[in-house]
């Protein structure tokens, strides 16, 4: 059995993040962890693109146009959704992700999915720090991995 290895060398590939801003210190705060763990993967600080909106809905629509112009092989969705006392929160939520899923599927690029989706403000603090570590690495894994598969 031919097995394909975990590769999470960022060396020599292309990372977009887009953030909402709406909950912005939580959103600035996980693309700074992304960011350190990337440039420790090996992606060079250059290789990385940052572009900020205005919330979580406007995220997958800002991945689809940086995916189209074909010079990424991977991105992250940084944001929070918190819960209140509407209905709103469960729309944003889902729409956000089933719309980040199209997209790459869409684009066939990878698209880890950080937008965080708590009850409160102290639970999207508490996940800072691993989601963002996690969306990282999983962009990273993620690119190699398709590369792999397209030379099989």
């Amino acid at each position: 059995m031919n097995k394909i290895q975990q590769n999470l060398s960022g060396k020599g590939l292309k990372i977009g993040i887009v953030q909402a801003r709406f909950t912005n210190e939580i959103g600035s705060a996980m693309v700074d962890v992304a960011h350190k763990k990337l440039l420790e993967l090996g992606v060079a600080d250059e290789d990385i693109t940052l572009a900020t909106v205005a919330g979580a809905l406007e995220v997958p629509l800002t991945i689809q146009n940086m995916a189209a112009s074909e010079q990424f092989d991977a991105f992250i969705a940084f944001g929070a959704v918190i819960r209140g006392e509407t209905y709103h929160f469960e729309l944003v939520a889902n729409e956000s992700g089933a719309a980040l899923t199209r997209v790459g599927l869409d684009f066939n690029i990878p698209i880890a999915n950080a937008i965080l989706t708590t009850e409160n403000d102290e639970q999207a603090h508490a996940r800072i720090t691993e989601k963002a570590t996690d969306a990282a690495l999983v962009a990273v894994e993620m690119a190699n991995l398709l590369r792999t598969c397209a030379e099989l």
